[in-house]
C-alpha cells in the first residue's frame, strides 16, 4: 500500500480510543513525487483539490463526481471531501497558487486565437477595410 500522510494535529486523532483506526487513511495519501506531493486518492492520480473543485465550484454531488470519474468510489469521494474540509485553507492556497501560475503563463503568451488572427493578417493580400 502507498505511504500516507502523517495524521493532522487535530484532537480527534490524538484522542482515539484504543484499537480505533482512522479510516480516512485508507483512501487519502501523500507521496513525494506522486501528484506533485499533494493529497490524492490512493491508487489514482486524482488529487483531493480536484474533488473539492468539482464539489464546491461546480456544485457536483459525490454521486455525480463518481459518475464523472468512474474509477473511484463514493467512499473515496467522501474521504477526499472530509480531508478537504479538515485542510481547507491549505488546499485552497494550493488551488490559488495553481491559478496564479496559469495566469503568469497566459500573460507571457498570446492566445491561440490571437496567434491565428495575426498569422492570417500577415498572409492577407488585401488591405483592411
Amino acid at each position: 500500500m502507498e505511504t500516507t500522510s502523517a495524521p493532522s494535529q487535530s484532537p480527534a486523532l490524538t484522542d482515539l480510543p484504543e484499537g480505533a483506526v482512522p479510516v480516512i487513511r485508507e483512501h487519502i495519501g501523500i507521496r513525494p513525487g506522486y501528484c506533485g506531493g499533494k493529497p490524492h486518492i490512493l491508487g489514482h492520480r486524482v488529487k483531493v483539490e480536484h474533488i473539492a473543485l468539482m464539489h464546491v465550484n461546480m456544485s457536483m454531488s459525490a454521486a455525480e463526481i463518481v459518475a464523472d470519474i468512474p474509477t473511484i468510489t463514493l467512499a473515496q469521494v467522501y474521504a477526499a471531501l472530509a480531508y478537504f474540509y479538515d485542510h481547507q485553507a491549505e488546499i485552497e492556497a494550493d488551488i490559488r497558487e495553481g491559478d496564479e501560475f496559469v495566469e503568469r503563463l497566459r500573460a507571457g503568451q498570446p492566445s491561440i486565437f490571437e496567434k491565428v488572427r495575426l498569422r492570417n493578417a500577415e498572409n492577407d493580400p488585401l488591405p483592411p477595410g
